[in-house]
């Protein structure tokens, strides 16, 4: 409390801040929930700025613990709606950032919550994404990033926001139904994607040549890719598993395109992950993971086992404890920590400002400042004290919900452990499964060892056929010295005779057993087919041998009808033979057993081939059915999508119609007749235009060609119809600041040209008309309100060279002398009144002059931030001649400047008078107002003049922007407290109409009526007054600047 206590001494004035909100009797929930949002807002305004420096860890933690604190993003949004999200790159870089973090670390109704502003994010992407370079491009494809994310967790509400699940969990996500597998994986491709083109984008942008990653710039860059590694390493473990699911229900050919997108986000990754390690930035925040060198191969279902989670390690903070963290938080509530803290000299100006002089030696002596009593002391420390009670019970809330997060977490322990020991039952099921595979293994090889067997069979029946033949061939010879013999049979007639019964007898046997051999050979062949080709040749010349041997045999039955000798010899060869036919009858059943056992497997090979026949054609006709299906949803969505171009072309010409519509609309608005314009800034809009319309032709014609070609169209069309509204508007605006022939002409022109751009768009919105569509008639009413514009453009004024680069110079001296001398003005304002006045009146009078003194140093900061941006457009645009050759050959620019000078010193001054006659009593309070308003003007020309020729990189147009949002602001306070004031100083009666009859209020009724038409009536002329006048301004500053010589030498 100590620290609290002193944070709260050296801030200026967070007592009477403290005071206004205490003074409501608000109750201890309303404290508790003011408290909590000014500390969330505080915390979002530290984190999310311009600066481009790293986010610091505290205030997200701070926005993170905010929303699990409201279950919520409701105040996290309610802070980011009030940022310039769409004016400042890093401002939206920062913003994506810390949303990030919410979305991954916050309560899971962060998501919920800003899906209602999705639409604000997809135009704010669209609008960053026409930068080309810098922090634009890498806002559009952050918030795309972003948005992708929020529609993911959105779909599959079983994902948290850090992408934390365990298997079992991803498994429940798919319902088991391989279709939402299917779903999910692509999904998932989609999220990848968006992260692998931020960090493309991001290393694109920077110069690795160099050290970036230890610059402050660079860090800001790179700080959000932290997050992207941590959602990367879960996209990419978590298709690794589902692909290996699918690919486990469903056909290679049919996974062939995610195999193929996988691949190629694989390489990606693995490239991304191996140089963001090499940085030094990442080194000492996050242990990136390395991808394995090879992708996994999906189709063998083992590699599954192989796959390793990739995990991200981020190393713990060597931070203060935690409740160090919460004082400073609370410390935040009270103190606006992007106020630096000053040393006492320098806050005692602004203390005795407030509270008088003495507060130099005794800041908090209340006594003697602003008529404060003792009882008012005594409220003050009771108020004080119940604030730090309140303080120390929101600090035990914070040290409560730090306990809530150690519990959560532990139970996230716990859940990691229960994850763990799944791993360990999953991995003792893989190996079961690698147990059971290697039995299939083993059975396979026994039946490859069947398979080697039966092939030795084969062999061996081959080599018994050749060995039958060498028998054969053995018989052939015997044959032939049977015919050598044929003279010794001659002489054995008798006994041949007796013999040769018993040898027809004998070759009608081996007749026989040669049919039945050569049949059972044919089967065999036709068994065999082409495995058993060569010994079916072997067979077949067997048989030819064999029918040679008959035709011998024949030749010898012929021979031994004459032969009648050697009896004894053919008897004792004839035996030999009878031998040998025994043998060969034998060698011939076993033959015959072994041809049988062919045929079974043969028959046996020939069911397995018809099956698998059977089975190819089953798949052939499923493939070809699944084509024809995927080419049947082409062509659906083919068409669905040329429909989809022309219904957002519509849409778009649709939306430009309405744009156009508003603008003329505008035209007969009461309140835009106070609006006023440059015949300057009026022809620069014209010009816009009439390019925007060659682009428009351009992209029309892209599009006929090719339909793919829609978004240029629609580009084109949304931009022109922007850019001719804002030349309408313009144009009306102008003719309120012209003589009265001109300006109805004028305003007849912007009808004309708004009535033309309409019948245009109308002849888009149909597809006949579009390719017929005639712009001519449109450009032709813009080039004669680009003419008007041009006649309607001052010519300057007729000094001389050196007559007008010193009016230069003394216009701004003159300016800040004026601003200088208000600022006194209003310093004496402020010792008079705390003299004279007291209590509310004094309060009203410094709260006014102080919110003055205000306006006056940010007129101040703004004049010398326009000096230093005109003397850098100088440098760079006058080359070698002189600066006022320079300001005579920019003599327009100059004259704009010296205008503006004028304007801003005039309304200081006058400023100053309004508020002196107020603070007197004297003056009117609306008179100040419409001075401030008029300052605001007066302001925001002479920015407009500093910055019309300025460098948009130049770090003075930055300064001089800065410094105009200031006198805006400034504008603001002094408004504001002109507007407070009078409410407290005027009375305000109270209507009592109690004692009042009813005739008697009828008649004040009928009164009061009257009055109201009277008002109005005098306000109406009033405004047709005002008219009047600001168009004989107009008229008079055109012929202080030359246009009334510019219109006699045109006419």
């Amino acid at each position: 409390m100590d620290r609290v206590k002193s944070s709260m001494q050296q801030v200026p004035n967070p007592i009477p801040k403290a005071l206004i909100r205490r003074t409501g009797g608000a109750n201890s929930l309303e404290l508790e929930k003011e408290n909590f949002e000014r500390g969330q807002a505080v915390s979002i305004n530290k984190a999310i700025n311009t600066q481009e420096v790293v986010v610091k860890e505290k205030h997200a933690r701070t926005c993170i613990l905010g929303t699990h604190h409201e279950k919520g993003a409701h105040t996290f949004w309610a802070a980011v709606n009030r940022l310039p999200l769409s004016s400042n790159a890093v401002l939206c870089w920062k913003f994506c950032h810390v949303f990030h973090k919410l979305l991954r670390d916050g309560h899971p109704n962060v998501i919920k919550d800003s899906m209602r502003n999705k639409a604000d994010l997809s135009d704010m992407s669209r609008m960053w994404g026409h930068l080309s370079e810098g922090y634009g491009k890498l806002c559009s494809i952050y918030l795309k990033l972003l948005i992708t994310k929020m529609e993911f967790h959105i779909k599959n509400p079983r994902f948290p926001g850090n992408l934390q699940m365990s298997n079992r969990q991803l498994d429940e996500a798919g319902e088991n139904d391989v279709n939402n597998f299917f779903q999910l994986t692509v999904e998932m491709f989609d999220y990848l994607e968006c992260e692998l083109n931020l960090f493309l984008g991001v290393f694109s942008s920077l110069d690795m040549s160099r050290s970036v990653s230890v610059t402050a710039a660079g860090q800001c860059r790179l700080a959000p890719l932290i997050q992207v590694i941590l959602d990367s390493s879960h996209l990419y473990d978590y298709t690794v598993k589902l692909l290996f699911k699918l690919h486990s229900c469903l056909p290679a050919d049919t996974l062939q395109g995610h195999r193929d997108r996988f691949q190629e986000q694989f390489k990606k990754l693995k490239s991304l992950f191996y140089r963001s390690s090499n940085l030094q930035y990442f080194k000492r925040l996050i242990q990136i993971p390395q991808l394995p060198e090879n992708p996994p191969n999906f189709l063998r279902a083992s590699a599954l086992s192989e796959h390793i989670s990739p995990v991200v390690v981020i190393p713990a903070e060597s931070s203060s404890p935690e409740t160090e963290h919460m004082v400073d938080l609370v410390t935040e509530d009270l103190v606006d920590t992007d106020i630096p803290v000053q040393p006492a000299t320098v806050v005692e100006p602004r203390f005795d400002d407030l509270f008088g002089t003495s507060a130099a030696t005794d800041p908090f002596n209340f006594n003697n400042q602003n008529g404060m009593r003792k009882d008012d002391k005594d409220r003050l420390i009771e108020q004080l004290t119940r604030e730090i009670q309140a303080l120390r019970e929101e600090l035990e809330s914070f040290r409560l919900e730090s306990g809530r997060l150690c519990q959560a977490l532990r139970g996230r322990v716990n859940e990691l452990e229960a994850e763990l020991a799944e791993q360990s039952h999953l991995r003792m099921q893989a190996l079961g499964e690698s147990e059971f595979l290697r039995a299939e293994l083993d059975d396979l090889r026994r039946v490859k060892e069947d398979t080697e067997k039966e092939q030795r069979s084969l062999t061996e029946i081959e080599r018994k056929a050749v060995a039958n033949e060498q028998r054969y061939v053995k018989l052939k010879e015997k044959y032939t010295e049977l015919v050598q013999s044929h003279a010794d049979l001659l002489r054995k007639n008798a006994e041949v005779t007796r013999q040769m019964t018993v040898a027809r007898a004998a070759q009608d046997e081996v007749d026989s057993v040669r049919r039945e051999m050569q049949e059972k050979v044919k089967a065999a062949q036709e068994a065999a087919e082409r495995r058993e080709q060569e010994q079916v040749e072997q067979l077949q010349e067997l048989q030819r041998e064999l029918i040679s041997s008959r035709v011998e045999l024949d030749t010898l039955k012929s021979t031994m009808a004459s032969s009648q000798q050697s009896s004894e010899e053919l008897s004792s060869q004839l035996s030999t033979v009878e031998s040998e036919k025994v043998e060969l009858a034998g060698s011939l059943l076993k033959k015959e057993e072994e041809l049988a056992g062919l045929g079974e497997e043969l028959d046996r090979v020939q069911s397995s081939l018809a099956s698998e026949r059977e089975s190819g054609v089953k798949t052939a006709e499923a493939l070809q059915n699944q084509l024809n299906e995927k080419e049947s949803r082409e062509q659906a969505l083919e068409s669905q999508l040329v429909a989809a171009r022309w219904s957002t072309l519509q849409g778009a010409v649709e939306e430009a119609e309405r744009i156009v519509q508003d603008s003329l609309a505008q035209l007969d608005d009461p309140a835009h007749i106070s609006c006023t314009s440059s015949a300057d800034y009026l022809a620069s809009r014209c010009q816009a235009s009439l390019d925007c319309m060659d682009r428009l032709h351009s992209a029309r014609d892209g599009y006929l060609a090719d339909n793919t070609g829609v978004s240029e169209l629609v580009r084109a069309v949304t931009h022109l119809a922007h850019l001719v509204g804002d030349t309408i508007v313009q144009g009306s605006a102008t003719s309120h600041m012209v003589p009265v022939e001109q300006a109805d002409a004028l305003s007849d022109s912007v009808k004309a040209c708004g009535a033309e751009a309409l019948a245009l768009l109308g002849q888009m919105k149909e597809q006949e008309s579009l390719a017929t569509a005639d712009s001519a008639t449109l450009r032709a009413a813009l080039d004669g309100i680009l003419a008007t514009a041009e006649k309607l453009r001052p010519r300057g004024l007729e000094l001389q060279q050196g007559e007008l680069g010193d009016l230069v110079e003394q216009e701004m001296a003159a300016t800040s002398a004026a601003v200088e001398s208000a600022a006194a003005r209003i310093e004496d304002m402020l010792d008079k009144s705390r003299a004279v006045d007291t209590g509310v009146k004094m309060e009203v009078n410094e709260r006014i002059l102080a919110s003055c003194t205000d306006l006056m140093q940010a007129i101040k900061e703004l004049v010398l931030s326009s000096k230093d941006l005109q003397r850098d457009i100088v440098d760079s645009g006058r080359g070698a001649a002189s600066m006022k050759e320079f300001y005579v050959k920019n003599s327009r620019w100059t004259e704009g400047l010296i205008s503006a000078s004028k304007a801003v010193g005039w309304g200081a001054t006058v400023l100053v008078d309004a508020a002196d006659l107020v603070v007197q009593g004297k003056g009117k309070y609306e008179e100040l107002m419409v001075c401030s308003h008029e300052i605001a003007a007066s302001t925001a020309q002479l920015v407009a003049a500093s910055k019309v020729k300025a460098d948009k990189d130049n770090a003075n147009l930055g300064r001089l922007k800065l410094a105009s949002k200031g006198v805006t602001q400034a504008t603001a306070g002094v408004v504001a407290s002109t507007k407070s004031g009078k409410s407290q100083i005027e009375e305000k009666d109270t209507m009592d109409f109690s004692s009042m009859t009813l005739t008697q209020i009828k008649r004040q009724e009928m009164d009061s009526q009257v009055s109201v038409l009277e008002l109005e009536t005098k306000l109406q002329k009033e405004r047709e007054r005002l008219g009047e006048l600001r168009k004989k301004h107009y008229e008079l500053a055109g012929v202080a600047e030359g246009w009334g010589e510019e219109d006699e030498g045109t006419g």
